[in-house]
């Protein structure tokens, strides 16, 4: 008998070799599609014609609804905070239209003004009298933060500063979660939850972008730079937040059980192309005891498998990685120096599960053939899939103009791999 999907990704996360290799195109915030690649698969498939909405507009994913969903044969589904990370609640879905004519739904708390260039900025909290945290560049296609941060005092550098989004979870995100972990289970697919709050350092939240004006350190390189000469500071920083995080924890569990099998804990990146962001020795100093206690309480009172999105060259720090306790790599971004795939598995796939490395998105997806993809997509797919501890997606999500017949030929391979099983 075919598995469930719930049953397929359960297998892959316990490193047995399901019927075939799950798919996630919809789970995260690191593994969707931008709005633009889901309207055309929707037109590719002859779905019903109807807006789609952009759940994380920062990136402008797009939402796959289940239609499409069981078109592509996806296995996963997502569950998000209900906020954005501009800080505002994705409800009363309202059309907006892009640059290029294409028109999506935005959420109605979604509030914008247009600069002398004519980009679009975004408003915090869907506060027009606050001044803008994201911008979108005329005929652009997502989102850069915009760093607000005020002049430097060291005599009045406060880590709660740098805490202000992190406060105790409230009833009605509780309620949020409880009612999209249900909705989520009713699919029968498998289960990713984001509930938000364990990023450490993530760079893309370090602005502040969901704030109407962010205290403390705010800035990316005054970050960075502060990770070696304010690292008492940064300490400080994440040793509230998993303090907060692991309260907040303790109530989602409550609430949601253990309906989600896997859950995002982190998405910080410590590689670029060609080497890691930090050592191995700084890696293990700053970050690693905070990662070991979330871990360690997510594993010591649920089911949940974890989720660690790190791009770039990381190979020198997955051991490090799988010691802080998490089970989950993502992206796999073979593309990167030292990343090779057969590598990967043979050094490391008993120990941690593959979310992506399915088929390079830099050039490949983006520049390559459509037979050029199928080509890829199958030999990843045989290398990771083999004992199960994958789960296919691309590395990272995929943009906007990639050729959608390069899309197509990716679900195609896939289609085609799962017959040989």
């Amino acid at each position: 008998m075919p598995m469930t999907s719930r049953e397929r990704l359960a297998a892959a996360l316990a490193h047995r070799e399901p019927d075939r290799v799950p798919v996630d195109f919809n789970g995260t915030g690191v593994t969707g599609m931008h709005v633009k690649c889901v309207i055309g698969l929707r037109d590719h498939f002859g779905l019903a014609k109807r807006l789609v909405k952009v759940h994380e507009p920062y990136q402008m994913l797009g939402w796959i609804d289940d239609d499409l969903q069981e078109a592509l044969g996806i296995d996963v589904e997502g569950v998000f905070a209900p906020d954005t990370m501009f800080g505002y609640r994705n409800e009363d879905w309202t059309p907006w239209r892009m640059d290029d004519g294409t028109e999506v739904l935005m959420s109605g708390r979604f509030a914008t003004t247009r600069n002398a260039n004519g980009d679009t900025l975004v408003h915090p909290g869907g506060d027009r009298s606050a001044p803008p945290s994201g911008r979108l560049p005329r005929d652009g296609f997502f989102f850069d933060a915009i760093i607000r941060q005020e002049p430097t005092d060291e005599a009045r550098l406060d880590p709660d500063d740098n805490l202000e989004e992190y406060g105790p979870i409230g009833e009605e995100a509780l309620a949020h979660f409880e009612r999209a972990c249900v909705r989520a289970a009713a699919t029968g697919r498998g289960i990713i939850a984001s509930f938000g709050g364990t990023a450490l350092g993530d760079i893309a939240l370090v602005p502040g972008p969901g704030l109407k004006r962010p205290r403390g350190i705010r800035d990316v390189e005054e970050w960075y730079v502060s990770t070696l000469t304010r690292r008492s500071y940064v300490h400080a920083v994440f040793e509230g937040q998993t303090e907060r995080a692991l309260a907040n924890l303790a109530r989602i569990r409550e609430r949601v059980g253990d309906r989600p099998q896997a859950v995002f804990v982190c998405g910080t990146d410590f590689g670029t192309q060609r080497s890691t962001f930090c050592s191995v020795a700084d890696f293990r100093e700053l970050y690693m005891p905070y990662y070991k206690r979330i871990n360690g309480w997510i594993h010591g009172h649920t089911a949940w498998k974890t989720f660690k999105h790190s791009c770039g060259a990381v190979f020198p720090l997955i051991p490090s990685f799988i010691e802080s306790g998490f089970d989950i790599l993502n992206p796999v971004q073979v593309s990167a120096a030292g990343m090779d795939a057969r590598r990967l598995k043979g050094e490391f796939g008993r120990d941690v599960v593959f979310w992506g490395g399915g088929v390079d998105t830099q050039k490949t997806l983006a520049f390559g053939t459509p037979d050029e993809v199928r080509a890829e997509v199958l030999e990843r797919c045989e290398i990771f899939g083999r004992d199960g501890g994958y789960v296919f997606n691309a590395v990272h999500n995929i943009q906007a103009n990639v050729p959608l017949a390069n899309i197509v030929a990716m679900f195609e391979a896939l289609g085609a791999f799962a017959g040989r099983a």
